[in-house]
C-alpha cells in the first residue's frame, strides 16, 4: 500500500485553505476562465487530481457532467462529504474515482473527455511527464486540457514579501519551494509546459495568471475581509488576463486544445 500524504492535510486544505478569501478566489476565477474555453454544458469533464472538488463541483452546479480523480482516499472521502452536501440533481452528474494521474486513462476505461483539468497537481511531482501523457490523451478531438502549475518567473514574490531577503534573492533562479502547505514543490513556465502539451497534441490556447494581490497581500501580513471577496475576485480575473499583471502572479492556467 502507499501512503496517503494528504491524509493529514486534507481538513486544511479542504476547510481551511479552500474557505478563505484566497481560496474562493481561487475556485471563482479558475471557474470564469474554464468557461471561457469549455463546450457548453452537459459535456464531460475529467478532473485529474481533483481533492475535494472546489473546482469541479462547481461545473456540475452548471450542469456538466463531471469525474473526479484522485490518489487519495482522505480527499476523496471529503470530495464525498462535500457532494452529499449538494442537491441530488448535482450529485448524479458527478462521479468519484480513486486513482492516480499517472492512471487516469485505464482508471476511466479510456473514456475521452471535453475538458481535462489538472490544477495544482504537477508542482508536486519530480518527473510529471507521466501525469501530462495521461491528460493528453483522455482528451477527446477538439478537447480542452487545463493545467494550473507554479509559476517558476514569480518564484522570489513570496519569500520578498515574507521578508525573507536572502531566500528571496536565492528564488530568482529556483524552480522549488516549501510551500503553504509544508510539502515540497515545483514551479514550471508558461513556454515550457505548453511545449509539453504541445509534444503530446495539445495546442496551447490562452494563458491566465491566478493570484496575484491577494498572495502579496496575504504574504505580506494583511488580513483580508470577506465582505470584499467579490471585489477581489473581480479585480484578480481582471489582472489575470493582463500584462504585466499576470507575469506576476503565483500560478499560471494554461489552456490548450487536442487537435
Amino acid at each position: 500500500m502507499v501512503d496517503d500524504t494528504w491524509a493529514g492535510l486534507a481538513d486544511q486544505f479542504a476547510d481551511g485553505a479552500y474557505a478563505t478569501v484566497k481560496g474562493r478566489v481561487r475556485t471563482y476565477v479558475l471557474h470564469r476562465q474554464l468557461l471561457e474555453h469549455l463546450p457548453a454544458p452537459p459535456a464531460p469533464v475529467l478532473d485529474v487530481g481533483g481533492g475535494a472538488g472546489h473546482q469541479s463541483f462547481p461545473l456540475a452546479q452548471a450542469e456538466y457532467e463531471v469525474t473526479l480523480l484522485d490518489p487519495s482516499p482522505a480527499m476523496l472521502e471529503k470530495a464525498g462529504q462535500r457532494l452529499e452536501r449538494l442537491p441530488e440533481e448535482v450529485r448524479r452528474r458527478v462521479k468519484l474515482v480513486h486513482a492516480g494521474g499517472e492512471n487516469a486513462v485505464e482508471a476511466v476505461s479510456g473514456r475521452r473527455f471535453a475538458g481535462v483539468l489538472c490544477h495544482g497537481v504537477l508542482g508536486y511531482l519530480d518527473h510529471p511527464e507521466p501525469v501530462l501523457d495521461q491528460l493528453c490523451r483522455s482528451a477527446e478531438s477538439g478537447g480542452v486540457v487545463s493545467i494550473m502549475a507554479g509559476n517558476a518567473r514569480a518564484g522570489a514574490v513570496r519569500p520578498a514579501m515574507e521578508r525573507r531577503w536572502e531566500d528571496a534573492l536565492a528564488a530568482f533562479d529556483a524552480r522549488s519551494e516549501i510551500g503553504v502547505l509544508g510539502l515540497p514543490t515545483r514551479a514550471d513556465t508558461v513556454e515550457e509546459l505548453g511545449e509539453q502539451l504541445r509534444e503530446r497534441g495539445v495546442e496551447p490556447q490562452r494563458w491566465y495568471g491566478v493570484w496575484l494581490f491577494v498572495d502579496w497581500l496575504e504574504f505580506g501580513g494583511a488580513e483580508l475581509d470577506p465582505a470584499d471577496a467579490e471585489r477581489v475576485a473581480a479585480v484578480e480575473l481582471e489582472a489575470g488576463r493582463r500584462d504585466p499583471y499576470r507575469q506576476l502572479s503565483r500560478v499560471f492556467h494554461l489552456l490548450g486544445r487536442k487537435g
